[in-house]
């Protein structure tokens, strides 16, 4: 066997073993969903700060952005990625959708390292905006900074007009925060590598019927199931 001959098998086998492309991407959004996970963990252990069960249950739509980077000191704006997931027929949370978020900076949150942001949208109309591709907050339907507290009934506060209430933390602090005006598109490229399915549309991913669900977006979602159950009827 010749030198090249004992060569070209050795740079096939460290061909093979090298991760792909693909796989590399859908590590990081498997990280992204593990994030969304742990945030809404971390908001919902304190009840006395955490975000109302009432707007919870009635929510039609929740997104989580976690570690949100500013990318202007005093003028400029934040960017993050994260997830949308839809509650259907039933009440059930569907897969995850990925998102990413573009916002103005915002004055109090100004030298923070990273933020967390939680949108809780209460209507299907604030939905359907959003799986057009493009949209921006406050645009099509009202947004406004969410209250929180358990103690929050559906009854007083959570009577509110606005159909889309955001939340923001930051070093532990927790709190409801207007991101009227911010900008959410769809990620086409981190679906398509999450699920593993070229071309993949959010109505695709919504009705779970032409993906399979990734481990950790069923830990995503037994979350919500405990923490944003449907409103009893």
């Amino acid at each position: 066997m010749t030198r090249i001959h004992r060569v070209i098998p050795v740079f096939l086998v460290l061909f093979l073993a090298l991760p792909s492309a693909s796989s590399i991407a859908a590590s990081e959004q498997t990280e992204r969903v593990e994030s969304a996970t742990e945030v809404l963990s971390k908001i919902m252990e304190i009840p006395e700060s955490a975000i109302p069960p009432a707007l919870l249950s009635d929510a039609q739509g929740i997104a989580i952005v976690p570690g949100v980077i500013k990318v202007g000191l005093f003028v400029g704006g934040q960017y993050g990625r994260g997830v949308l997931v839809v509650r259907g027929k039933g009440g059930a949370w569907s897969n995850p959708v990925f998102i990413s978020l573009t916002s103005g900076s915002i004055g109090w949150q100004i030298g923070a390292e990273s933020t967390d942001f939680v949108i809780v949208f209460k209507t299907p109309r604030s939905i359907e905006g959003i799986m057009k591709g493009q949209y921006t907050l406050g645009a099509e339907a009202a947004a406004a900074a969410g209250p929180v507290g358990r103690s929050v009934k559906a009854s007083t506060d959570i009577e509110l007009k606005a159909e889309i209430y955001s939340y923001s933390r930051s070093r532990g602090l927790f709190a409801g925060v207007s991101l009227e005006g911010s900008s959410m598109q769809i990620d086409d490229k981190s679906n398509a590598a999450f699920y593993e399915k070229e071309g993949i549309r959010p109505s695709g991913i919504l009705s779970g019927k032409e993906v399979k669900t990734p481990a950790s977006a069923e830990k995503l979602k037994k979350s919500l199931e405990k923490y944003a159950p449907p409103a009893a009827k």
